[in-house]
């Protein structure tokens, strides 16, 4: 089985510093880059402008809860509380789809980068200056198949009205919303990024989501306008080349991630699918070369324990099972996954309580509903063993 790698934005730091420098932009030919001919006409792709639009209902809210809290507290205050603190919204955490600001708002549920545009949104209509983040933090993985996906993380600064003369003294200058708790970041590098980078990472997200579907056409044309949002932003032309190759257009595929290794030339995500574009087309010896790079910089990539946890369970040896999902989760100790998966090895072992501990930390680490229900199922069915033992 082929597996692809894929850089998301789907989680969102909880603190940021300023800092970090800024790269030239790298001039760029995407001459025969795309290839519309290949790829039928998109069915439901977002327009670049429509991202941020204010529904009808948004601003009834922004109009009735919002400008309510903003005669008391600031209006970055005022909008954060609305959203967040007094709980009118209920907001779900939904990893499994990249919402717009009005479909995040009417479903009450979204990813990071979901909840950072609509609040981008609110704020645009409010008059205040947004602004956008970029945190480096240990990239966290997940999985879908054969697709790997390696997430980024990013937030807004809500800034002051626009020619405002004078300053607020109910509140900040500017205030950092955010959406997952972190830790400790004080010391974390970080850098501003540009609104187009952000539309680009959203329409990146719909590729890959598209991909995760097997909808190539969606995903072609989502891959796309990231790159037309921002030529800039490497993860596009990376999705692009996975999308060329999951279609077995391996020249295609080469040129994209080619592209992406200009922009960014040791990111350990394409360096891995360009060994297997290289390999597609047979330059074996360039492949190996690379792939040995690729050993020397990171000799267990992510999920390599995992990997061998599932073969090992294959095996019905569940002992070896156990510890290679031990090992894994030492490295991601949040990932929904590989709770799963130990508590089958203790469960297969006879260890039920243990088996019990695991479903439930992945009940409670799931990122979608679906994964939050099957887990929420086997707990159901071990409970039930447990009541007539």
């Amino acid at each position: 089985m082929r597996s692809f790698l894929i850089r998301i934005v789907l989680c969102c730091s909880q603190l940021l510093l300023i800092g970090g420098c800024v790269t030239k932009p790298v001039a760029l030919t995407n001459d025969n880059l795309f290839h519309d001919e290949l790829f039928a006409a998109p069915t439901d792709l977002v327009s670049a402008e429509s991202i941020f639009q204010l529904s009808p209902s948004m601003q009834q809210f922004l109009d009735r809860e919002i400008r309510k809290q903003s005669r008391i507290h600031s209006d970055q205050r005022a909008l954060y509380m609305a959203l967040y603190d007094e709980g009118k919204l209920q907001l779900r955490y939904d990893a499994s789809y990249t919402r717009n600001a009005s479909d995040t708002f009417e479903s009450r549920s979204g990813n990071c980068l979901s909840l950072v545009i609509m609040t981008a949104a609110f704020a645009k209509a409010m008059g205040l200056t947004t602004s956008y983040q970029k945190v480096f933090l240990e990239e966290e993985w997940s999985r879908a198949g054969e697709l790997y996906f390696a997430s980024e993380h990013v937030n807004v600064v809500l800034g002051q009205k626009r020619l405002k003369l004078y300053n607020d003294s109910t509140g900040p200058e500017t205030m950092v919303v955010d959406f997952l708790q972190r830790g400790e970041a004080a010391n974390l590098r970080s850098i501003e990024i540009d609104e187009n980078t952000i539309v680009a990472m959203f329409m990146n997200n719909r590729a890959a989501e598209a991909l995760v579907r097997k909808d190539y056409n969606q995903a072609y044309w989502s891959a796309r306008a990231a790159i037309q949002a921002d030529d800039q932003f490497a993860a596009a032309y990376n999705t692009l080349g996975v999308i060329y190759m999951q279609r077995n257009y391996h020249e295609q595929g080469y040129r994209a991630l080619s592209t992406a290794l200009i922009l960014n030339p040791k990111n350990l995500v394409t360096m891995s699918n360009m060994v297997q574009a290289l390999n597609n087309l047979n330059r074996v010896a360039e492949a190996s070369q690379l792939s040995q790079r690729l050993l020397d910089l990171q000799p267990h990539p992510p999920f390599h324990f995992f990997q061998l946890g599932l073969a090992a369970m294959n095996k019905n040896d569940f002992v070896a099972a156990k510890a290679m999902f031990q090992r894994e989760l030492k490295r991601a100790p949040d990932y929904h996954e590989f709770h799963f998966w130990l508590g089958l090895a203790h469960f297969r072992l006879g260890e039920l309580a243990d088996a019990e501990k695991e479903l439930n930390l992945a009940k409670q680490n799931s990122i979608n509903q679906k994964d939050y229900a099957l887990y929420a199922a086997k707990l159901n069915y071990l409970n039930a063993l447990n009541v007539n033992q």
